[in-house]
């Protein structure tokens, strides 16, 4: 809880518009947003749970609200708990991160109707890019490659069939809603279509509260490939690519960059800044992409928040992103111009999920040693400490290892070293698998697709 001595202390003011934000989020990503609130001279509040109270982020903030629930998920997605806690504390901002509301169009309005500034983009574009058909019509209409697919909701199998035999299978069906791979089926014959349909809208209505779907072409032997972008409502910039084609459900585990020659890069860089632009687009984003064997694009979705791996696109521009998410939020125009970003090196990122490497089953537990890693090039975004006991009821993300150097092979070398030195003692992670794939060599040879760990036996 707030003491009446802060609640009475004035705010340090800092150089922008913010002297105070809270930070609606837990783990690593909360310590990222924190530090760059720091440096920007703002006083970093947060909310936690009952099972994050003595965790770092909380006993590093310079003020904490308790949102105490049955279950530990609520706490951190109760819209007018975290609007209370942002007018408690005197907040002019909220930042969400990733996860949980960051891209809740509720949270938005609500915040804006109190005054109170949500670090993102505006309702009504959470809403349109939360919507992946809108979001495709969108991106359509402003010059972005779209994989053929069908414009509108799909109420029944029946209809979709038809759809799915114009586009020519295979063709994936996706939720209209919501992300994180939750829903998707791909249908490689038209006997499999039904029973794909209804259980894809059954997992979407579950888990998103709305089952409408929408078929698509599915892109064989696809690549996964996203560009960072940053917006002020009317102008924007990108800040290179990452690939990000080792996943484990829809879920990516390693991600790096740069991928693209620079010819691609300024071809398709210049097409998702005309996206975010036609959109009015402010903050941070994340155009997501799959790349076919031909090297076609076609446009995903539009994450409209910070990613995870926003830290390898850190370490190959030296901009501080979370920062810059954040004064564009203050008002600030952009405050970079796109000849002054320019990619170093390569840079790779595991993710030290607490999980068992041969089934990615959850593995949480308590951290009876932890010792991470540095050196030159290294960098790691983490909330673990020896001491501190993983809840089993939230993301299995422990820490980011960030490995940078002067080109990918370098890079490589680096990561695996730091994946040799870390201790994380009482809790099985990925770091085994991890370095497997960095010595396998289709991925020595960047031979790589979405269903890279699918072909690979890594037992």
């Amino acid at each position: 809880m707030i003491s009446d001595e802060l609640k009475r202390c004035p705010p340090v003011v800092g150089p922008m518009a913010f002297s105070r934000v809270l930070i609606a989020n837990r783990g690593e990503i909360a310590l990222r947003i924190m530090r760059s609130l720091r440096t920007l001279g703002i006083e970093a509040s947060i909310i936690h749970g009952r099972e994050d109270r003595t965790s770092l982020p909380v006993r590093w903030s310079d003020s904490a609200v308790q949102i105490y629930r049955d279950d530990p998920l609520a706490s951190y997605l109760d819209v007018e708990a975290v609007v209370e806690a942002a007018k408690s504390v005197g907040a002019d901002a909220v930042h969400p991160g990733y996860g949980f509301l960051a891209e809740n169009p509720n949270l938005a309005r609500r915040l804006n109707e109190e005054g109170i500034t949500f670090i993102g983009p505006s309702a009504e574009i959470l809403e349109l890019l939360g919507d992946k058909i809108q979001a495709r019509s969108a991106m359509t209409a402003a010059g972005l490659p779209v994989a053929r697919g069908s414009e509108e909701p799909i109420e029944n199998s029946e209809s979709a069939m038809v759809i799915a035999a114009e586009i020519g299978y295979p063709v994936i069906i996706k939720a209209a809603a919501g992300g994180g791979g939750i829903g998707m089926q791909i249908v490689h014959t038209e006997d499999e279509f039904d029973s794909a349909f209804r259980l894809c809208s059954s997992r979407a209505s579950s888990a998103f509260g709305d089952g409408r779907v929408f078929v698509e072409k599915y892109i064989e032997e696809a690549q996964h490939i996203e560009f960072q972008v940053l917006g002020d409502g009317k102008d924007a910039v990108h800040f290179g690519e990452r690939f990000c084609s080792i996943q484990r459900r829809h879920q990516k585990i390693l991600e790096e960059g740069p991928w693209l020659d620079a010819e691609i890069r300024e071809r398709i860089g210049s097409k998702v800044v005309e996206g975010a632009k036609a959109v009015g687009y402010r903050g941070l984003a994340t155009f997501e992409f799959l790349r076919d064997a031909k090297g076609e694009f076609y446009f995903l979705e539009v994450n409209p928040r910070v990613q995870v791996e926003h830290t390898v696109t850190e370490a190959l521009t030296g901009f501080d992103l979370v920062s810059l998410g954040i004064r564009v939020a203050a008002g600030e125009s952009l405050p970079i111009s796109q000849d002054e970003i320019h990619l170093r090196g390569h840079a790779i990122q595991a993710r030290i999920n607490a999980e068992r490497p041969e089934d990615f089953t959850p593995a949480p537990g308590r951290l009876w040693e932890c010792i991470l890693p540095s050196g030159p090039g290294i960098r790691v975004d983490s909330h673990a400490c020896s001491g501190y006991s993983m809840p089993t009821c939230f993301d299995s993300l422990l820490a980011k290892i960030i490995a940078h150097g002067r080109d990918r092979k370098e890079a490589i070398e680096r990561l695996d070293a730091a994946l040799r030195e870390t201790v994380l003692d009482g809790v099985e992670t990925l770091i085994p698998l991890h370095r497997k794939i960095l010595r396998e060599s289709d991925f020595v040879k960047r031979e790589i697709t979405i269903s890279y760990l699918e072909d690979h036996d890594f037992r």
